[in-house]
């Protein structure tokens, strides 16, 4: 009977380097992160009854989202910016679910459909969007 050969020990040097690479692909977050890094603009609505359609196109408008490593940023017309940590919950295709801490410890859901890498819809539900646009 013959015994395969004896392989040598991982070396402290090998071991190292392999934590190291492990740890910049971890602080590389989630794929979709860089997907979204940016700033997006809103453009326009979807799905919005005519009568409130010129009102929630120009709110949509005034709309933007900053996203900068594992941090949000999002302004609404008529309210002071806000920003906090968000993480990647679920991604099934182009669907998107992001969960975004705020200052007082809260947690806020988000819903993105990535259209292409310029284009993504806000997703508010009851198949109203806001269409946003990347910064170039």
């Amino acid at each position: 009977m013959r015994f395969p050969k004896a392989t040598r020990a991982p070396s402290v040097a090998g071991i190292l380097f392999a934590a190291l690479t492990f740890g910049a692909v971890a602080c590389n977050g989630h794929p979709v992160q860089r997907k979204l890094a940016g700033r997006w603009h809103g453009e326009s609505v979807e799905n919005v009854d005519g009568e409130v359609l010129a009102a929630a196109t120009g709110w949509a408008k005034g709309a933007s989202f900053e996203f900068s490593g594992s941090s949000l940023t999002v302004a609404i017309p008529a309210e002071e910016p806000r920003s906090g940590d968000y993480e990647v919950v679920r991604v099934r295709k182009d669907d998107v679910r992001l969960a975004v801490k705020r200052d007082d410890g809260n947690v806020d859901h988000l819903e993105l459909k990535l259209d292409d890498e310029r284009n993504l819809r806000w997703l508010l539900g009851d198949g109203r969007a806001v269409v946003m646009r990347r910064e170039l």
